[in-house]
């Protein structure tokens, strides 16, 4: 049952390259000229296209935590289609590719090299041939580094030096499955590794199955849409899950070139030594394996070990968690983990409401404490109104101090809250929407202790604090010093105004940072910033000067797309909700000339007009083009609107009874605007999205006949086949049939009279937006007279990976708003 679907009257042609069906209607008789093309070849874009698509990408960065060198490695884009193709296997929501026991289609980066941020003094490492950086770990000071590498039959680990000495640990291969499978221990000479243990052979199918595959729900509650893909199914996926996700824990001392076994094989999800380095916090998951969630759902037993492996309590036994409510949690501990500024201290989350969230109780969750011997009754430290939330939580530097974040979801609200966990104490330190970009006061830095836990960077009673810097003319992001006690900010840095640039890391010094710019038309690169004297500043200006010295020089591998135009143009919709597009032009525009125009988008829920507007993004960014991008269209005489507003109003519960209508409102304001402005040619204007943007193009051309043509790839159509929610919708199909229904546009293929092209991966593992979704929606369209090319890509997921895939999908979206949009007729070749 790895896919199951209705399709009434279709006939699908599997080709060795991929399946495309094309219907059209009949411009002279408006009789269905149905046809079905079989393409026994792929296709690419144009060369100039394809110069553009494979030119060279920046490298990925890791910093150390002293800020004081810079691991670089180059990114391996578009595998070959063979590749995707390889044995694969679904298990219980992870895709492994058994020839290395890691996740399948994952790569790496290929010619690692340090770069030295004083001096910008490059050191190449000596890694062989094919071999990819998957994760680097740093040591505490900086100095030594442990690396997570791809080769061709086993995922391999390699620990080095800033010196550039680069050596393998033998025989050994890792398990990363299901999770980090390399840290460093407390004493930082160490490393807590997930091994592959020993093992036979994986274990071989059936020749038939043992039985037949039954599900059984007797009295059960709903649970969401989503756990439901990629799921295990027969006894042969129990054994293969069990074989693969195994790994056996063991301590690596590279100095000493010692291995020693801790932990007996087991699927371990969480491991990672007590900040003194006496105890062990694991996670395992315990069988039976389930058929109805994925694995992070599966029964688990959290314990403390102690440093030699052996077992000194059991903190929980968590049961299946098969029938968590929609948009809850599972109930008994969570977020287990250990509090970075005591000996042995652990501290979790608990659910006072079932897990339930709409529930009414007078507090959501609660947060517990443990300490040495673990066999105590747990104490209860604190109780929360709202749901306490996995990430936004850290330990200050010192004594009690922990930040906690709580969300509340009707309002779509945060809460920072200070408790001191020692005194006892606790305090509202700041809230916010969670939609107000503009009012965000970005995330706080953290910085690790001399064991390797994180506390918060704090300088003196303060906190640095880094952010996007929304504003209404773009992003401009910034660093701040934020008062724990007083809540007064000091602004220490903000990107100018004609630059997109953001701090990295501090660089060693408190008055030194790694800093990224870059421009419209200058290539991102880092340079080492120094603090100097305070200036007089406006508001949410910088109160430092500053100077730049260059670290990195790379160069522009796409002087082309240099002559784009960019500019973020804020208009209204016909209710007053204030929204905002970013315009690109094509090289050589002409003011004044009307343009084919492509509208891309993805719609989004706010709870108020007043976030629904706010700009996202900036026009300073350096321009670059990756995979089957919609701003391909540019080099092709198209004006682009990128990234327009589509707001969905409303609180959480009813956000979606008006989402056509919204829908619908967004999409003519854009329009008008565009138009408005002369650089839209109204009677040339194509729709495009991926998603939920998929289903937002059907939905359109099915209820507007504002554009030309459309292009929805990977979308949800009919939303009858999640009747447990969707994005935010919490209510069931039972509860809000009609909503359901209003949303999906299967439901009104009759009224799709524009053309549509239909792109899909035929492996998507989302399950809001599975493979079928289109097939069906294709056939509805079809079938009642409308024009639509459904293309499937073998092999890919939701997005598209392989260099054969996303150069097809270029080809195919260029072919059909060319005609469709562009040359409005003209038929194709």
């Amino acid at each position: 049952m790895k896919r199951i679907f209705l399709v009434l009257g279709i006939c699908l042609l599997s080709v060795a390259s991929f399946t495309v069906l094309t219907c059209t209607k009949s411009a002279d008789t408006g009789a269905a000229n149905e046809s079905i093309q079989q393409t026994s070849n792929w296709k690419s874009p144009p060369e100039d296209l394809m110069e553009v698509l494979h030119a060279p990408q920046l490298p990925w960065v890791w910093t150390a935590p002293t800020g004081e060198y810079l691991f670089l490695a180059d990114p391996v884009l578009y595998p070959p289609l063979a590749e995707l193709a390889a044995p694969m296997h679904k298990l219980a929501g992870i895709r492994v590719n058994p020839a290395i026991n890691g996740a399948h289609g994952r790569h790496g980066g290929t010619s690692p090299r340090l770069v030295q941020v004083k001096g910008g003094a490059t050191t190449p490492l000596d890694l062989p041939a094919g071999a990819e950086v998957h994760d680097v770990a740093w040591t505490v000071d900086g100095q030594h580094f442990a690396l997570t590498v791809g080769h061709a039959d086993h995922i391999g680990l390699w620990v080095g030096s800033v010196q550039g000495n680069l050596t393998k640990i033998e025989d050994l291969a890792l398990n990363p499955l299901m999770g980090q499978a390399v840290s460093w221990l407390p004493d930082q000479e160490r490393l807590l590794v997930r091994r592959i243990p020993q093992r036979g052979l994986a274990p071989k199918p059936p020749t038939i199955p043992a039985g037949p595959e039954i599900l059984e729900g007797i009295g059960a509650s709903a649970r969401s849409t989503y756990e439901a893909r990629n799921l295990l199914e027969t006894a042969h996926d129990d054994a293969l899950f069990d074989y693969y996700t195994r790994s056996e824990l063991v301590i690596v001392d590279p100095e000493k070139d010692r291995v020693t076994v801790i932990g007996a094989p087991a699927t371990y999800t969480a491991t990672e030594f007590s900040p003194d380095g006496s105890y062990l916090l694991v996670e395992r998951l315990v069988g039976p394996w389930s058929h109805e969630v994925a694995w992070w759902r599966f029964a688990s037993e959290v314990e403390v070990w102690d440093s030699k492996g052996e077992l000194i309590a059991n903190i929980a036994s968590l049961p299946l968690a098969n029938e968590v409510p929609i948009h809850g949690v599972p109930e008994g501990p969570r977020s287990v983990s250990w509090r970075s500024t005591a000996p042995h201290t652990l501290f979790w989350v608990e659910a006072l409401d079932g897990g339930d969230p709409v529930a009414e109780v007078p507090h959501r969750d609660r947060l517990m404490r443990l300490d040495r011997p673990f066999t105590a009754e747990p104490e209860e430290v604190f109780r929360a109104e709202f749901r306490i939330q996995s990430s936004g939580n850290a330990w200050g530097a010192e004594g009690g101090t922990l930040m906690l974040t709580q969300h509340e979801r009707i309002r779509r609200w945060r809460y920072v809250w200070l408790l001191d966990v020692d005194a006892g104490t606790s305090r509202l330190w700041f809230d916010l929407d969670e939609n107000d970009r503009y009012g965000d006061p970005g995330s706080p830095l953290f910085r690790p202790l001399a064991n390797g836990h994180w506390v918060l960077r704090q300088q003196q009673d303060a906190v640095y604090f880094r952010g996007s810097g929304a504003t209404a003319e773009g992003d401009r992001p910034f660093l701040d010093l934020r008062q724990l006690h007083m809540g007064e900010t000091q602004r220490l840095f903000r990107c100018r105004p004609d630059h997109y640039e953001y701090f990295v890391a501090l660089a060693g010094a408190e008055d030194r940072f790694i800093l990224r710019s870059e421009s419209t038309i200058d290539v991102p690169n880092y340079y080492l910033a120094t603090f100097g004297k305070e200036i007089e500043a406006a508001e949410g200006e910088a109160t430092r000067d500053l100077t730049r010295v260059p670290i990195t020089r790379f160069e522009d591998p796409t002087p082309q797309l240099r002559e784009i135009k960019k500019s973020i143009v804020r208009y209204e919709r016909a209710d007053g909700v204030p929204l905002n597009f970013q315009l690109l032009l094509p090289p050589g525009y002409e003011e004044g000339t009307a343009l084919p125009t492509v509208v891309y988008a993805y719609p989004l829920e706010y709870s108020g007009m007043s976030t629904a507007g706010q700009v996202r993004g900036s026009n300073q960014r350096f321009m670059r083009i990756y995979g089957p991008s919609h701003l391909y269209f540019l080099l092709r005489g198209y004006a682009v609107l990128d990234r327009t507003a589509m707001p969905m109003l409303g609180d959480p519960e009813t956000t979606y009874d008006t989402f056509v209508p919204q829908l619908v409102a967004d999409a003519e304001a854009a329009v008008k605007q565009a138009v408005k402005m002369g650089v839209t040619d109204p009677d040339r204007i194509g729709i495009m999205g991926h998603s939920h943007g998929g289903l937002m193009v059907a939905n359109l051309l099915a209820h507007t006949d504002l554009f030309r043509a459309g292009i929805a790839r990977s979308g949800s159509y009919n939303k009858t086949n999640q009747p447990f929610g969707f994005q935010s919708e919490r209510r069931s199909l039972f509860e809000a049939r009609d909503v359901y229904i209003q949303v999906s546009p299967t439901f009104f293929a009759d009224q799709v009279n524009e053309p549509v092209l239909i792109i899909h991966g035929n492996d998507d593992s989302n399950p809001g937006t599975l493979t079928f979704q289109s097939e069906v929606f294709f056939e509805a369209v079809r079938g009642s007279g409308g024009t639509a090319r459904l293309v499937l890509l073998p092999f890919e997921d939701h997005g598209y990976r392989a260099r054969e895939s996303v150069e097809h999908v270029i080809w195919e979206q260029l072919r059909w708003f060319d005609k469709y949009v562009k040359g409005a007729g003209v038929e194709m070749p």
